[in-house]
C-alpha cells in the first residue's frame, strides 16, 4: 500500500512541474494602449521568476522575432526559446479578424546586456488599428494560468446621451480626471478576451466586479490549480481526528496568508520567489513528515501552520502587487481573494471528509493504512518540488 502510494506520488510530481503548480497568477501580464492616431501598442510582460523550470527549452522563435534588430544572437540563445514559448501563441484581432503586428523586445534598465538575466521580459506588439474597426480582442494560446489584460486609452471620452453600453464584460461608462483611463479583465490562459469596444468610454472595475473576480480567482487558486495548497491542506487533515482542529488550522493558515499578502502588496515586506517557492515545498514536506512521527495533534501545530501561512502568502503577493489594480481597490480585492482561498480550502476539506474521514477514520487501521502512507506520499511530492524549484 505504502509503496503504491509513493509510486503514484512520484509519478505525479514528475508529470507536474513544481513551480507551475505553485502560484500561476501573473506569469504573464498584458497592457494594451490605443493612441489618437489609430496606433496601438501591446506589452506582454513575462515574469520569469514564476515560470515552470525549463520553460521554453527547445522552442524556436517565429520569423517575426528574427527581424528584431535589438535581439542579438547572444540574447536569442539566452531567451529566444522563452520568448517563443511565452508569446508565440499571441493573436491580436479587430472585429474577430487577426492582424499582423511587429514585435520587439523592450530594452530593460541596464541595456541589452541586462536583458538575458532580467527578472521580467517585455515583448511589445505594435501596429495600426484597421479603419472602421469596432472591437478589439486579445488571446495567447500558451496556457500560463490566469493573467490580467489592462487596456488604456490616451484620449478617454465621456459617455454621452444615447451612447450604447459596452460589450458584456467591459464597462462602457467612464469616470475622467484628465488622466489615462484603464479597463481590466482577467483571462484564463489560452482563452480569448471579451471583445473591447473601440471608441467607447471605459471605466475602472467597479467594486462588485472586483469582489466577484477576485473571489473566483481565489477559489480557482485552490481548486483546481493549487496543487501545493491542496497537498498542504491534505497534510493538515490527515493527522487530526476531529473536524474542529482541522478548521482551526485552515483558518489560521488563511489569516496568515491574508496578512503577508497585504504587507507584501503595500511594500512592508518582500522576499524573492526564488526563496519563497522552495520554502513552500519544504513546508509541505514538514507537515507530512510530522504526521508520520507524531501519533497525535500537538498544541503548537496551529502556530506552526500560521507560520507556514505567512510563507504561502508571500508566494503570490508580489504578483498581485504588479497587476496595476487601482490602489483604492486593493482592500476589496485582497479580502475577496482570500475569501475565495478559504472557500476553496473548505471545499477540499469537505471532499476529504466525505470520501476519506466518514468511511475510514473510525477504523483501527486508519493511521497505519491511511495517515502514514498518505503523508509519505505527500512528503515525496513536496521533496521533488523542492528540488525542482531550487535547481530550476
Amino acid at each position: 500500500m505504502t509503496r503504491r502510494l509513493l509510486g503514484i506520488a512520484l509519478a505525479l510530481a514528475a508529470a507536474v512541474p513544481g513551480r507551475a503548480v505553485a502560484h500561476e497568477l501573473g506569469t504573464v501580464r498584458v497592457v494594451a494602449r490605443f493612441e489618437k492616431g489609430g496606433r496601438y501598442e501591446i506589452d506582454a510582460i513575462v515574469d520569469r521568476q514564476h515560470l515552470p523550470p525549463g520553460f521554453g527549452a527547445g522552442a524556436a522563435l517565429e520569423p517575426r522575432f528574427g527581424k528584431i534588430a535589438n535581439l542579438t544572437p547572444e540574447l536569442t540563445h539566452a531567451i529566444g526559446g522563452l520568448l517563443a514559448a511565452a508569446t508565440g501563441g499571441v493573436r491580436i484581432a479587430f472585429d474577430g479578424r487577426a492582424v499582423p503586428s511587429s514585435a520587439a523586445l523592450v530594452v530593460p534598465d541596464g541595456g541589452l546586456a541586462a536583458a538575458g538575466a532580467a527578472p521580467e521580459l517585455v515583448v511589445r506588439f505594435s501596429g495600426t488599428v484597421p479603419p472602421g474597426a469596432r472591437t478589439f480582442t486579445w488571446s495567447n494560446a500558451v496556457r500560463l494560468g490566469s493573467y490580467m489584460l489592462t487596456i488604456r486609452t490616451a484620449a478617454p471620452e465621456r459617455r454621452v446621451a444615447g451612447q450604447a453600453e459596452g460589450t458584456e464584460g467591459w464597462p462602457a461608462k467612464e469616470s475622467i480626471d484628465g488622466q489615462d483611463q484603464a479597463s481590466r479583465q482577467w483571462i484564463e490562459g489560452g482563452a480569448e478576451s471579451v471583445p473591447f469596444p473601440l471608441g467607447a468610454g471605459i471605466a475602472p472595475m467597479t467594486r462588485a466586479e472586483v469582489v466577484r473576480g477576485y473571489l473566483r480567482l481565489g477559489y480557482s487558486h485552490i481548486l483546481p490549480k493549487g496543487t501545493d495548497h491542496i497537498l498542504f491542506v491534505c497534510g493538515i487533515f490527515l493527522l487530526a481526528v476531529r473536524l474542529r482542529p482541522v478548521l482551526l488550522q485552515v483558518s489560521a493558515f488563511t489569516l496568515a496568508h491574508t496578512l503577508t499578502l497585504a504587507l507584501t502588496v503595500y511594500g512592508v515586506v518582500a522576499l524573492s520567489p526564488r526563496i519563497v517557492e522552495p520554502l513552500i515545498a519544504l513546508s509541505i514536506v514538514y507537515v507530512a513528515v510530522e504526521n508520520v512521527l507524531a501519533p497525535a495533534l500537538t498544541p503548537w501545530r496551529i502556530a506552526l501552520v500560521f507560520a507556514f501561512g505567512l510563507l504561502h502568502g508571500m508566494g503570490f503577493a508580489g504578483v498581485l502587487s504588479e497587476l496595476g489594480l487601482p490602489r483604492s481597490q486593493f482592500v476589496p480585492a485582497l479580502l475577496s481573494f482570500n475569501a475565495g482561498v478559504e472557500l476553496g480550502q473548505l471545499s477540499v476539506i469537505a471532499l476529504l471528509a466525505l470520501f476519506l474521514a466518514l468511511p475510514f477514520r473510525g477504523k483501527p487501521w486508519y493511521r497505519r493504512r491511511v495517515v502514514v502512507p498518505g503523508s509519505l506520499a505527500i512528503a515525496a511530492v513536496g521533496l521533488v518540488w523542492f528540488v525542482e524549484r531550487v535547481v530550476g
